[in-house]
């Protein structure tokens, strides 16, 4: 692939606003696709947390995760010298906190796995917590502390990241894509031609390319904008996330008093009507964590599709010669957009794959290559 090979993004959340980036600042011809349709990042708290988000079970995710986290500083450095704006990155680091027995077990099994994986928290008794963060309330009991995980302002960023790509030659184009097949993006009004195509239309990523049908799906979140009104506490300095009695739940402060609470998570195809169940649930556990948070102002209610896979695992990669994936972040686009971003040039440069654990082709089917069209040489 030629340093100067013509590309063209699918998508205009984080993770296609990355790509389309870091391609033309690397040298590259850059097109932009995007529907103009509200993406998942719009809606997303921004939470840099591989640490405070492991499971059992998703090591790689952990890992991948992590050194995607050591990648943010000089993004948001070069991001910020491109943009010229704030990239909204805060590092603060977050806590993660439990109110009752069951809870405090849970935040146990994660310090414990965590410890096994060589990652070390420190655990806090709620005293010690309130001192860190005077605005948690005496339910909270027992928490972890995990300074390495950060926060990034999702609006701040992606503000950012759209006059970095314009700044560096992408030209942006409205449209909605129907079809990728190599050396063409198929609109609904027209064809966008190209070298490389890279798919990065989050929850509709599986509409665009047999290699991608049946691995994406919409996974329904709905989230909360508050802001601290001149009468109220202020907001916590940290990330502070759940659980509450078994539910996870997060806090992310803003920079103006603002503070995001999320989320809600639904497989419910791609209805983004905010429920009043949603709301209720969300309210109810942050302000058993942040009793405050009653005289805030409720800014916004919102709902968005996080692109899931059934690993939760991203596919970063070749689907065949002239066709790239960058999409199935689930909830995590906000901090894989690094190590993303540069797997795909990797990729654009005949590299070898640097993102193995997101490799596309695991448990894929043979994509046919007879749709019309060619590769592109």
């Amino acid at each position: 692939m030629s340093q100067q090979s013509a590309v063209t993004v699918v998508g205009g959340g984080i993770i296609g606003l990355a790509v389309a980036w870091k391609a033309a600042r690397a040298g590259h011809r850059v097109q932009l696709v995007d529907a103009g349709e509200r993406a998942a990042s719009w809606v997303a708290g921004g939470m840099l947390a591989p640490v405070a988000e492991a499971s059992p079970g998703e090591e790689e995710l952990l890992e991948l995760g992590s050194d995607s986290l050591r990648r943010w500083p000089e993004f948001a450095t070069e991001l910020a010298a491109d943009s010229g704006l704030p990239t909204g990155l805060r590092r603060e680091g977050t806590l993660v906190v439990g109110v009752d027995g069951a809870d405090r077990a849970e935040l146990d099994m994660l310090a414990d796995h965590l410890a096994s994986r060589g990652r070390s928290v420190t655990r806090l008794t709620g005293r010690e917590l309130r001192r860190a963060e005077p605005s948690l309330g005496p339910a909270v009991r027992r928490g972890l502390e995990v300074p390495g995980d950060l926060a990034v302002d999702n609006r701040v960023a992606l503000a950012a990241l759209r006059k970095a790509a314009a700044a560096a030659g992408v030209d942006f184009r409205d449209g909605r894509a129907l079809r990728v097949r190599p050396g063409a993006v198929e609109l609904a009004d027209g064809t966008a031609h190209c070298d490389v195509a890279v798919i990065a239309a989050g929850a509709r990523s599986g509409e665009l390319h047999p290699g991608l049908t049946g691995r994406i799906r919409p996974v329904k979140g709905e989230v909360l904008r508050l802001r601290a009104r001149a009468t109220a506490l202020p907001p916590p300095t940290r990330t502070v996330r759940g659980p509450v009695h078994g539910r996870q739940v997060y806090l992310v402060p803003r920079d103006d008093g603002g503070l995001v609470v999320g989320a809600t998570q639904y497989d419910a195809g791609y209805d983004l009507d905010v429920t009043v169940g949603g709301v209720r649930d969300l309210l109810a556990d942050a302000e058993r964590l942040v009793p405050g948070l009653a005289e805030y102002a409720l800014v916004e209610a919102i709902a968005g599709h996080r692109p899931g896979t059934h690993d939760n695992l991203p596919l970063i990669g070749e689907l065949e010669p002239g066709v790239l994936a960058a999409t199935g972040h689930h909830r995590n686009g906000f901090l894989l957009a690094p190590i993303t971003a540069d797997a795909v040039l990797a990729a654009l440069s005949g590299a070898e794959p640097t993102a193995t654990a997101a490799d596309p082709g695991r448990g894929a089917r043979p994509v046919s290559h007879d749709r019309g069209g060619q590769p592109c040489k």
